[in-house]
């Protein structure tokens, strides 16, 4: 296809210099024409026998007269050939043309297609270091905006770019044949244009790749504070984040308008040599027309035009490699990662299988460091031996690598000394994708996908029937409320599984882990997201699930794992001590400390309820709640046991924008956002109109030179050629200032406005309620991919689009007013063109916008498949699914592939349309000029002066027409763009309005609140909850997973408004306001950035890490351990010295020791305020000065500790048996 499209090509760029062919014979023919008027004119001469003679020829004797030929000319018959050689030329264009875009972009199409699955494919093989080094918003940057750069490189920009160049070689060919002596001089000016082209595309491609860069990080600090959401609007950072955002675009800005400044001024340099050139040409042809008679006039035009011609298409190829440039730039980051090797390739088929697994772990001397931060050893020479069928409990303070240890085991990293072995097997010679397949993983971080409950436990394991889900569910203790949901097996649990309890979630993961029936089972605080309830039960299945698996359990409770076969303590990367509870006990080591600490928070609780219990129930009710949480931490999780009805159908209609479907936005309002810039668009447009008026003063000149040859009297020949070629000298200087003006002005306004644009599109974004992120639509990957598509999208309609649209207007103006002063009926006669040009660049922009916004929609789609397994890799890759999301993703990508073969073919047939009507235009206008010249004695010069005035204003035309598509992409960006900014979100973040007040002290209230989420508006979360909270007293919150806790706590910080009643203290206060005055733990904890220097005992780690406070912690602080990023969000909260605090699950991912010192620290922090507390584990929460007890979304009894011990009800129950609230 591409042969045979650059063959086309090919043709279609000689059709030009065979045209010069005619043209050079037809303007002979022209001013012989005219000389014979001229002669006949002089009443004393005649025409004998064909030659120009005296009538009275003895009175000129002396006088030596050139014979001249007379009365064979008949000019009107040789129009009428030269009119069909034209039009022959014209369609055999339409049909090259047709042929050589149609087929480019086909093969384009296909290509594309195969970059994207190949980057994506590659991406989801590489290590999971390397993706800790690599930001997942950056990989998405890459897959949308950089895929599309190399797209518009490689389809009709080089069809066009091979026509160009086709024509240049085919005109210099016509020049150096007809006379070689002008194309020398000629050629000899051009190695001035050739080196600028070449220092022009040079510093573009430079400078794009800058620019892009900076557009990437931007997008990267986008995609973690819309990943994060909540935790930034809990804490009022919406307006701080806006500048972190802008301050990254400034960087773009800058890129970009150094870009505009130098392709302005290589533009202005390259027009300035081309019309220096026709100066010295024409002066030059001149001579040897005249003097030396070497070439007759027609020669000199054709010798002139052919190097003009090909020369000026080879300028105009110069925006080809622009794109070429632009292409190969972006092309660079994404081929270097399909070319990169991963240290650890998932998908690979080496390594061996082992027949039988016995599950026998090893660790030999293994020292480890995490590649993001080589400086910091996590294990330091590990020997450890977990048996097979033996349960393994590693024990040991936050960040003392037990999660490492864990991630070894599933081969996400290799050890950096050392070898884990499995069965006596270096795991390194293993086949990875069978490793994996022998694992089952539950983390302590559930990912569930967008999909059905059913799908999300088979992808544990792909042949798995129903029966064998439902039996896993079962095992897990999963098939109860899964049962009581509207759609059972079928519900879908939303993006990240957010329409999910986070008991619900962890009980769905475990059910996937045993769906594949294990050889290992790996267990990073896999219970922690359950109620006692829920735990002990799960603990039961995770018993049964363990018999004869080799099972590794991580924990911070450690009464649930006193009946493993072996515990391990760890303490600063190294296995310090290993045997079962009672030895450990003995040796008075690490576990010892941690059990003591631990039991005495759990003995206070236990005196008043034990007298009358069995020690039986100790594991499960001391059994604390882990953090519930989930990596991607856009949501805290809606609790409830019907946690959905309904499908993702429901959850559609709840808003109400049709998406797909937006009016293209007005200009006018599009300018509106670029007023500030109103000065440099003044001067940009000035130096647009003036350039524009040049080419028809081209024009202008270029027939007085073909006039002169026909003038008799030698010395005013003489002298109007060389005033004329002075003229073209003063239209270059012109051009060169013009130019650079109008490319530095739009550049400047251009770039001010999109970086304007993406600032208020975030803001915008930012200031939605939490409700508005809940829909699926707004998942961060969508929202990311439009701030970068649809700001810059929107430069199409302003910028260099307005400069393009004044230059054009210019030109077509003053060249249609030369046209009719000179020969109106001519002008009329060719004007019945420009129509049909205008027409082929509307039907294609058209077609093109229709297509534009089918395209987007399904890149969406991709966008959300990729961005789902991207920030959810790990669980991809110890799930084994990689090669799932790569299907998925695949299939998306059909549909925009079938629409750009669509677009093709319209594309081409306007291509060769606009292309071929320039033929037909000559054809019909030179055939008339010739009857105008013979029967109305109009000069011949202003046949050509006519007729290509009026050729340059189509061409303007033409170009005007080639930004149509761009225009309209950008319209309807625009009108996204505008749809975002104008909504009204219901809880409005940046408003002024609503009481702040002095003394906040801090009393709350809940009154009759009634609460649906948006997303879920048939399933009632909270049922008439009253409930008040004085100054200075402590709430405490418990009830089983899914009871509405959490939303008591996000109705408070106002990330949504009750349906009915009324939550006082708060919905009547502003928004920034309220939130200041309150502050959240979210069991998902988040890092931002840089850790702040705080004010917090609990923080003595960071002293020990390599920089201290300046230390980087990773994307959603993913360098750090569970334990250390809940205690910086702790301190973060601490640092704004709040009226309310709300703790939900606050100290869940400390081991014992930290728990102790942070619960101080909390339980100091308490102090004269306000505090909300949602805790599993009840210990924490028994000094509360109001216990309530949740269930349903109403409050069913409350009071202290001791009177609900004593009315021996539902939370006596909880306490003594951790049995379900009924």
């Amino acid at each position: 296809m591409m042969t045979f499209g650059t063959f086309c090509a090919i043709l279609h760029g000689a059709a030009q210099p065979c045209m010069l062919l005619v043209f050079g014979i037809m303007t002979d023919t022209f001013i012989q024409y005219d000389i014979e008027k001229q002669e006949l004119r002089d009443p004393g001469k005649t025409c004998v026998n064909n030659t120009i003679v005296w009538i009275n020829s003895s009175l000129h004797q002396n006088e030596t007269n050139p014979s001249i030929s007379c009365g064979l000319l008949d000019i009107e018959s040789e129009m009428t050939t030269f009119a069909a050689y034209y039009a022959g030329i014209g369609c055999a264009v339409l049909v090259l043309g047709y042929l050589q875009i149609c087929l480019w972009v086909i093969s384009a199409a296909r290509q594309i297609q195969k970059i994207r699955k190949a980057y994506f494919r590659k991406v989801m093989r590489m290590d999971i270091g390397w993706f800790d080094c690599t930001s997942v918003g950056e990989l998405n940057t890459h897959l949308s905006d950089d895929v599309n750069k190399i797209s518009d490189a490689i389809a009709d920009q080089v069809a066009i770019f091979i026509q160009r160049f086709s024509t240049f070689i085919c005109g210099f060919l016509l020049g150096f044949v007809s006379g070689w002596k002008l194309t020398l001089v000629i050629i000899a000016v051009s190695p001035l244009i050739g080196i600028g082209a070449a220092i022009y595309g040079l510093a573009v491609a430079k400078l794009t790749s800058q620019e892009l860069d900076a557009y990437a990080k931007a997008g990267a600090v986008a995609d973690e504070v819309l990943s994060s959401i909540r935790t930034v609007a809990a804490f009022g950072g919406e307006r701080k984040e806006v500048e972190r955002y802008d301050k990254n675009l400034v960087f773009a800005q800058r890129w970009g308008i150094r870009k505009g400044i130098i392709m302005g001024f290589f533009t202005g340099y390259m027009w300035f040599i081309i019309f220096l050139c026709y100066a010295l040409a024409f002066w030059y042809g001149s001579q040897l027309v005249l003097e030396e008679e070497e070439y007759s006039p027609g020669t000199l035009l054709q010798v002139f035009f052919g190097v003009l011609i090909g020369a000026l298409n080879l300028g105009q190829a110069s925006p080809c490699l622009e794109a070429f440039a632009t292409g190969r730039g972006a092309a660079t980051g994404i081929f270097e990662t399909i070319d990169e090797k991963p240290t650890i390739d998932s998908m690979s088929e080496n390594g061996y299988k082992l027949d039988k697994v016995k599950g026998e772990i090893e660790f030999h001397n293994v020292t480890f460091y995490y590649p993001s931060r080589p400086e910091v050893k996590i294990l330091d020479n590990l020997n450890m031996v977990i048996k097979s069928g033996e349960t393994t409990a590693f024990v040991g303070p936050s960040g003392a690598g037990k999660s490492t240890a864990v991630q070894l085991i599933q081969r996400f990293y290799d050890p950096s000394e050392g070898m884990v072995t499995l069965d006596g097997h270096d795991i390194r010679s293993l086949n990875i994708k069978w490793l994996r397949s022998q694992i089952g993983i539950v983390e302590q971080e559930p990912v569930l996908f967008a999909t059905t409950i059913a799908e999300n436990i088979r992808y544990g394991r792909d042949e798995a029937t129903m029966e064998d889900i439902i039996k896993a569910a079962r095992e897990a203790n999963a098939y109860n409320f899964i049962m009581d949901l509207p759609q059972q097996f079928d519900t879908h649990v939303g993006e990240g599984g957010n329409q999910m309890s986070g008991g619900q979630k962890q009980r769905i993961a475990i059910a996937r882990a045993l769906v594949r029936n294990p050889k290992i089972l790996l267990l990073d605080m896999a219970t922690s997201a359950l109620d006692n309830e829920s735990e002990a039960i799960v603990h039961e299945a995770l018993h049964k699930g363990r018999l004869n698996r080799t099972a590794i359990s991580v924990t911070h409770r450690l009464s649930t794992i006193k009946t493993a076969d072996v515990i391990i303590g760890f303490e600063h990367g190294r296995a310090v001590e290993r045997g079962t509870h009672e030895e450990l006990l003995e040796r008075k080591g690490v576990y010892f400390t941690l059990v003591t600490l631990q039991s005495q928070g759990d003995k206070t609780l236990n005196e008043t309820a034990v007298k009358r219990t069995d020690l039986f129930y100790l594991p499960f009710y001391s059994a604390s709640i882990r953090q519930r949480s989930r990596s991607q931490l856009s949501n805290v999780v809606p609790e409830h046991p019907f946690a959905i009805a309904g499908d993702h159908s429901d959850a559609e209609t709840f808003v109400n924008d049709k998406e797909g479907e937006v009016e293209p936005a007005p200009v006018a309002r599009i300018l509106k956002y670029n007023a500030p810039e109103w000065p440099y668009m003044l001067f940009g447009s000035f130096g647009a109109a003036v350039n524009g008026s040049l080419s028809p003063l081209y024009a202008l000149l270029f027939s007085q030179i073909l006039g002169t040859f026909s003038i008799l009297d030698e010395e005013e020949q003489r002298y109007q050629i060389n005033t004329i070629c002075l003229l073209f000298v003063f239209v270059g200087v012109m051009s060169l200032f013009t130019q650079f003006l109008q490319g530095y002005a739009f550049a400047k306004s251009g770039e001010l406005l999109t970086r304007r644009l993406r600032k208020i599109g975030f803001e915008a974004m930012l200031g939605q309620e939490i409700g508005w992120f809940d829909d699926h639509r707004n998942s961060p990957g969508a929202l990311t991919t439009r701030l970068a598509t649809d700001a810059s999208q929107v430069q199409g309609a302003t910028g260099s689009q307005i400069g393009m649209i004044v230059n054009s207007s210019a030109n077509i103006g003053v060249a249609i007013v030369i046209a009719f002063y000179f020969s109106w009926k001519l002008s009329l006669v060719i004007l019945c063109f420009l129509p049909f040009l205008a027409l082929s660049g509307a039907v294609q922009a058209k077609m093109l916008t229709g297509f534009a916004s089918q395209d987007k929609q399904a890149l969406e789609a991709t966008g959300q498949i990729s961005s789902e397994a991207l920030s959810n890799i790990r669980t991809v890759a110890g799930i084994g699914k990689e090669k799932m999301f790569i299907k998925a993703y695949e299939e998306q990508l059909e549909k925009p592939y079938r629409a750009s073969i669509k677009k093709a073919n319209v594309y081409g047939i306007c291509f060769g349309f606009s292309q071929c009507i320039v033929f037909i235009a000559n054809s019909v206008s030179y055939r008339y000029g010739g009857f105008l010249v013979e029967s109305e004695g109009l000069h011949y010069s202003y046949v050509f002066r006519v007729i290509s005035s009026i050729v340059t204003s189509g061409t303007a035309l033409g170009r005007a027409s080639s930004y149509t598509p761009n225009y309209a992409k950008a319209k309807i960006s625009a009108a996204r763009f505008f749809q975002l900014v104008d909504r009204v979100p219901l809880i409005s973040v940046y408003s002024d309005k609503g009481e702040k007040w002095n003394d906040f002290k801090g009393s709350i209230t809940f009154l009759n609140c009634k609460f649906t989420y948006p997303s879920r508006p048939d399933t009632q979360v909270l049922n008439d909850l009253s409930v008040t909270v004085k100054p200075g007293q402590t709430l405490a919150l418990v009830g089983s997973s899914g009871c509405g806790k959490s939303t008591c706590v996000q109705l408070l910080e106002r990330f949504y408004d009750p349906e009915k009643g009324t939550v006082t203290d708060k919905i009547w206060c502003n928004e920034h306001f309220s939130n200041p005055g309150i502050i959240i733990f979210f069991q998902f904890v988040l890092c931002f950035g840089y850790l702040e220097l705080l004010v917090c005992k609990q923080i003595s780690f960071v002293l020990y890490i390599f920089q201290k406070y300046e230390t980087n912690v990773g994307a959603q602080g993913s360098q750090l351990s569970r334990g250390q990023k809940q205690r910086i969000a702790i301190a973060r909260a601490i640092i704004r010295d709040p009226k309310i605090l709300l703790l939900d699950e606050a100290t869940s991912a400390l081991d014992t020791e930290s728990e102790k010192t942070v619960q101080a620290a909390l339980d100091k922090a308490r102090e004269g305020r306000t505090c909300i507390v949602i805790a599993h584990r009840l210990s924490t929460i028994q000094h509360s000065d109001i216990i309530a007890v949740m269930s349903q979304g109403v409050i069913i009894e409350k009071g202290t500790h001791s009177e609900l011990m004593a009315v021996k009800g539902a939370y006596y129950k909880l306490v003594t048996t951790g049995a379900p609230i009924s």
